[in-house]
């Protein structure tokens, strides 16, 4: 596995905006392989909503962002006060998090490192990082005898092994308070069926030679999409068992994905590059309108449409067959996730934290 950590953290949707600057990212990767950041657990900070906020999800009402240093912040007005996580046991770059439930949610990101919680965000611990993940992969290889998957999944089990915990985790998916399955950069895939207790190695599913990084997941019922680097899509139709390389309609990076309400999937990334699909990926439509900007999110909102933001600093939207539309709003730092609150209005996460936007935006 060749090191281009601009790669790994450049294009990325939430990488780049962790760190400001590429130059700054083989330090962090050097630093997390020290196991100094993931042993150190998060420093307590003044206003948890003004640090550098990678991601965001639902915890029922509740709001929980994460960031840089291992920062999570919480609110439970629709992000009007915020306050900072009781327990965060590392201080790596957290890159994302989803929640099984109000209570049960898991956050990923520099290190390897899995995060999971049961009260709803207040305390987390660590369930697995780089190094295990890596002896993880390691021990599934054995599980294959005589089958050339076990040789190339013990290939890349050995170099996991050798680089230790330099490899971020980017995207995760929740299946439900047991299942969680996890992506990152290199190809990194791995899924826990027992609650994060143990987590398996599931590189072997995908048709992922190059070991391209993988930026996305987005699943309805028993279909999964993965997308990646140089128009990489990964599709399972048999809820994430086996995955197969299908047509991309772009050859640059996707940053994001989701399932829509509408029975569309969208796929979003450098240079405003938006598509939809209305047949599970067979054909792909241009989604008009959007600035060249890369757009680094996209979610699913419960009235139907998606939810994006760019690295301009613009939240947009798009409705079933619709282009996309900038929503008003002020002039912002570069973002890394747009969210739809429970009340209305939309929470814009990015470089300058977290910024509550009007209820009819």
């Amino acid at each position: 596995m060749q090191h281009m950590y601009s790669q790994v953290l450049g294009p990325t949707r939430r990488g780049v905006l962790a760190l400001g600057a590429a130059a700054l990212v083989p330090a962090q990767a050097a630093e997390a392989g020290r196991f100094g950041a993931i042993a150190r657990a998060a420093r307590s900070v003044i206003r948890p909503e003004r640090a550098v906020l990678l991601a965001g999800a639902l915890a029922g009402e509740r709001v929980v962002a994460v960031g840089e240093r291992g920062v999570v912040a919480l609110s439970d007005d629709g992000g009007g006060h915020w306050r900072q996580a009781r327990s965060v046991p590392v201080s790596v770059t957290l890159t994302a998090v989803r929640f099984a439930d109000a209570a049960h949610g898991w956050a990923v990101g520099h290190g390897g490192v899995i995060l999971a919680t049961r009260d709803g965000g207040e305390r987390w611990v660590l369930q697995s990082d780089g190094a295990r993940l890596a002896q993880a992969a390691a021990s599934a290889a054995t599980n294959f005898g005589d089958d050339p998957r076990g040789a190339l999944l013990a290939r890349e089990a050995g170099q996991l092994v050798k680089d230790g915990p330099d490899k971020p985790l980017l995207d995760l998916h929740v299946v439900d308070a047991h299942r969680v399955a996890v992506v990152g950069a290199y190809g990194l895939f791995f899924e826990t069926l027992d609650g994060g207790a143990s987590w398996t190695a599931a590189l072997d599913r995908l048709d992922n030679p190059k070991g391209q990084h993988l930026y996305a997941i987005a699943v309805r019922g028993s279909t999964w999409l993965l997308a990646g680097e140089q128009g990489l899509l990964l599709r399972s139709t048999d809820d994430g068992r086996r995955f197969a390389r299908i047509a991309s309609p772009y050859n640059g990076t996707w940053l994001a994905a989701c399932a829509t309400r509408d029975g569309e999937w969208v796929i979003a990334g450098l240079r405003g590059q938006a598509w939809r699909s209305i047949d599970d990926g067979q054909r792909w439509r241009q989604i008009e309108g959007a600035p060249p900007a890369s757009l680094v999110s996209a979610g699913a909102l419960p009235e139907g449409g998606v939810l994006l933001a760019n690295q301009a600093g613009q939240v947009l939207v798009t409705r079933a067959g619709s282009s996309l539309t900038v929503l008003p709003g002020p002039a912002l730092p570069p973002l890394s996730q747009a969210l739809a609150l429970p009340a209305g209005g939309r929470l814009a996460l990015g470089l300058g934290g977290a910024t509550r936007l009007d209820k009819h935006a």
